[in-house]
């Protein structure tokens, strides 16, 4: 199928590129900047460089191959992408007096077929250098009040070359799909061949080939990345998969039992497994939540590794790894600043004992929604809220204690039972409840207290890139205080998160 080359030069929303893309279903595929250009085939339509936390004023700048590239294809720079085009056909590119980060107003100030239909609009700035001048054959295509050239062309070549010192894939960006629409579409010629559909039929036929006639584990955990992954390795491979749900210590209330009961009638073979004296053991005296992490990674290995040894002759593990898994955790395709480190694709041993499959690697979390309602995944998991892989460990902030556990557990369990009750769990991408590590001064009746502050957590998303916090009803947020307060001894404040993502995270640790 028609496709979109997209060339990651270690953006954190390389990736998330290529997912609005294929929102629109244009296929994308990822390649490390420095890959060799053998990989792009005859299907490939145009080429995007991708933003960067390096500069080109750097001595070690990463480089590309740009005017081979352009003889072949139809060009697009974005942020580091822009300004390394600059860079590389002559132009300047300087330290700015004034770091561009946020909200700010483009002004089309050129005909342009990428600005097609955006005369005006808000978009999203994140860079500290700037293009100070074009070369020859390059004209400016629109500027902010801040930027003079926020967006510049050349169409004199073989190819059409764009450039863009904003992010048009992040939703801050109002008009940033209409961008990339312009560029694919109208640009590029290129075709709309991706859904699920294709996605579900390419994978199993993948998962397949690859499996043959071997036997895999894969880690459940009742959510709906890790059960799209294994019910699409079922629709493979059949019972040769066995999933595995671990109880790590550090789960919801009652949820051990809970999944366990909803994937009785999936088709699915699960074993439960109680580990949570080896990784609670292993966890006790530590506060620094990548070592957390790493423990609860390197655990669930060592569990998952010694369940296979008991079912004999299994060669693989799967996970439900998605994309901002890996872009938060890793530098999987290029040279992308480390966030913090996922269950999923942290603390794994270098030599495990077993391949690793994650065929939902390279999507993000709406997306994963799309192909489990496509293969009849059941609402209440579906619709499920995403729940970090160490789960409650790196939502108690500092060390972790039995007692600890149970106050976060019961607060969270208020919380998210008053937001369905009250209509509102389905309206926010994710909650949870923060247990910090300060006590404060309360007084319950005419005793004073001294205990735990619990910060709620509630943010709406459409893919976890970015977020922004649930407008949650005042009388809502009442309500669940008060029941935390008087039902959680140990518990005698709450207060809301009201962060953005970025420049926060949406969990805490």
């Amino acid at each position: 199928m028609d496709k979109i080359a997209i060339f990651d030069f270690g953006s954190q929303f390389t990736q998330l590129i290529s997912r609005r893309l294929r929102e629109m279903n244009f296929c994308s595929v990822i390649y490390p900047f420095n890959k060799d250009l053998d990989i792009l085939d005859s299907d490939v339509k145009g080429v995007i460089l991708s933003g960067s936390p390096f500069s080109v004023r750097q001595d070690d700048r990463l480089l590309f191959p740009l005017e081979q590239v352009s003889k072949k294809y139809p060009v697009l720079g974005v942020c580091y992408g822009a300004q390394y085009i600059s860079y590389a056909t002559g132009g300047e590119v300087v330290a700015s007096n004034k770091r561009e980060y946020g909200h700010a107003d483009l002004i089309q100030s050129a005909k342009s077929v990428l600005l097609d239909g955006i005369s005006q609009s808000q978009v999203w700035m994140s860079h500290s250098d700037t293009i100070h001048s074009l070369s020859e054959g390059y004209e400016i295509i629109a500027t902010t009040k801040d930027i003079p050239i926020a967006a510049f062309q050349n169409i004199n070549g073989p190819n059409p070359i764009y450039g863009i010192q904003f992010h048009p894939e992040v939703s801050h960006t109002l008009d940033g799909n209409k961008l990339l629409a312009n560029f694919a579409e109208k640009i590029c010629a290129c075709s709309k061949d991706w859904n699920a559909d294709q996605f579900v039929d390419d994978m199993v036929a993948q998962l397949k080939n690859q499996i043959g006639k071997e036997k895999v584990i894969i880690g459940l955990s009742g959510g709906v990345d890790s059960t799209v992954a294994a019910m699409l390795i079922h629709k493979a491979i059949g019972n040769q998969l066995t999933g595995i749900f671990v109880n790590n210590g550090v789960l919801r209330k009652n949820e051990f039992d809970q999944v366990l009961e909803s994937y009785e009638d999936m088709g699915l073979q699960v074993r439960g497994v109680d580990a949570s004296h080896e990784f609670l053991s292993e966890l006790q005296g530590v506060s620094d939540p990548e070592k957390k992490r790493k423990i609860i990674g390197r655990v669930f290995i060592e569990v998952f590794e010694k369940e296979a040894k008991a079912l004999d002759n299994i060669s693989y593990l799967a996970q439900g790894t998605i994309y901002p898994d890996v872009i938060e955790s890793v530098s999987v395709f290029g040279p992308s600043v480390t966030i913090k480190s996922h269950h999923n694709v942290g603390g794994l041993p270098e030599k495990m004992g077993l391949n690793l499959i994650e065929p939902l690697r390279m999507l993000f979390k709406d997306e994963v929604r799309t192909v489990g309602n496509h293969i009849g995944l059941k609402p209440e998991i579906l619709n499920r809220h995403p729940f970090p892989g160490p789960g409650l460990a790196i939502r108690i902030l500092g060390d972790l204690t039995e007692e600890k556990i149970k106050l976060n557990q019961e607060a969270d369990h208020i919380f998210i039972s008053l937001l369905k009750e009250e209509g509102w769990y389905d309206k926010v991408w994710q909650a949870g409840t923060i247990l910090l590590p300060v006590k404060s001064v309360g007084v319950m009746g005419d005793e004073r207290t001294y205990e735990y502050t619990c910060a709620l957590r509630a943010v709406e998303s459409v893919d976890g890139m970015t977020a922004n916090w649930a407008p949650l009803p005042h009388s809502l947020l009442a309500k669940i205080s008060n029941e935390i307060i008087n039902n959680v001894k140990g518990i005698n404040r709450v207060v809301y998160d009201i962060s953005t993502k970025p420049p926060a995270t949406i969990e805490w640790e």
